[in-house]
């Protein structure tokens, strides 16, 4: 690219990165919900100008595989963060139905940020997994239904390594910090400085494509289970089978029958809302029975009680003139001819 070009170029870099740093350092440090209007203005906007600033990486061609971490200048060290800052914003954007998708994102751009650190030997770390080579670490572990206790000793190892570098970092960042910024650092400790917030956002990029990668599972996991919630519903949906006869062949079943007189027309179901439609089911036959009998037992009683009454006179009255009988005839009063 020409001389020309690269001057015009080259002012608005530095203002763009400290613009989207400034910004990023503000988003992770607000007091407001990371989804309300004011974060995702900054977040948005933090992501237009990195865009800007990753074309203009481009065209200048500041960082190459031909040459080594120690062939880049000073200046240009802190351009190498700019992927980095990419996936945390876009990590930071709020959107149920794009989350996915985000995540997806975050992860590229972290890994974009990891494998150029890894080829300038920024810090020893090992590269995540990425679509080119996760075919090859399924086929060597697909024979492994467990995970292995040394890897995850391994990576439990490698998580406290991590930590400790990370406090180390930051205790060294925050010595060269105000020497920096006030610009009475030389060379030197610049660089050294930029070298160390390199490192740090390694750290920073593992952790995040472990937790991309969980919520990943997550949200996929969800997807599948729906898928099948769905398919389900629709198997349920299906009228149910007609009924069937199960002989060898149809030659049987015209000669032997079906070994029964007759199919079923209808299911139980079908029968019972049918002869309840009808009003002729038993507990509605049962009730309207004792419904009619009740009304008409009335007359049957009056006249039962009318004779029992009557009946009731007659032998009272019977009764009494049995007792005066025996009051004007005592016994043996019939019989006295023949005392002596």
């Amino acid at each position: 690219m020409a001389a020309s070009e690269d001057e015009l170029l080259l002012p608005r870099l530095p203002k763009l990165f400290e613009t989207s740093k400034q910004l990023l350092d503000e988003v992770e440090g607000a007091t407001e919900p990371s989804g309300s209007r004011i974060v995702q203005d900054k977040v948005f906007k933090g992501l237009n100008l990195l865009e800007k600033a990753a074309e203009m990486l481009s065209q200048l061609e500041l960082f190459s595989r031909n040459e080594d971490l120690e062939e880049i200048a000073s200046t240009d060290i802190k351009y190498m963060m700019v992927p980095a800052f990419q996936g945390a914003f876009t990590m930071k954007q709020v959107n149920p139905s794009k989350r996915l998708d985000h995540l997806e994102q975050a992860r590229e751009h972290f890994v974009n940020y990891l494998t150029q650190c890894h080829y300038y030997h920024v810090a020893d770390f090992q590269l995540p997994q990425t679509k080119n080579n996760s075919a090859e670490n399924n086929t060597d572990s697909s024979s492994m239904v467990y995970p292995s206790l040394v890897a995850m000793a391994s990576q439990r190892q490698a998580k406290i390594e991590r930590y400790k570098q990370k406090m180390e970092v930051e205790h060294r960042l925050s010595a060269l910090k105000s020497a920096v910024e006030s610009g009475q650092a030389d060379d030197e400790r610049i660089r050294e400085y930029y070298l160390l917030h390199l490192r740090r956002w390694v750290g920073i990029s593992l952790e995040e494509i472990e937790s991309i990668d969980q919520e990943i599972k997550l949200l996929r996991g969800k997807g599948s289970s729906r898928e099948a919630s769905t398919s389900h519903s629709s198997l349920q949906e299906k009228p149910p089978m007609k009924p069937f006869i199960l002989t060898r062949n149809k030659a049987q079943a015209k000669v032997f029958g079906a070994g029964y007189p007759s199919l079923a027309t209808m299911t139980v179901s079908d029968w019972y809302e049918q002869h309840q439609k009808h009003g002729v089911l038993p507990d509605q036959g049962i009730a309207r029975a004792a419904s009619a009998e009740f009304k008409r037992a009335p007359p049957h009683q009056e006249e039962e009680e009318a004779k029992e009454e009557e009946d009731d006179e007659s032998t009272l009255h019977r009764a009494r003139e049995w007792d005066d009988w025996k009051d004007t005839n005592p016994r043996g009063y019939g019989n006295r001819q023949n005392m002596g």
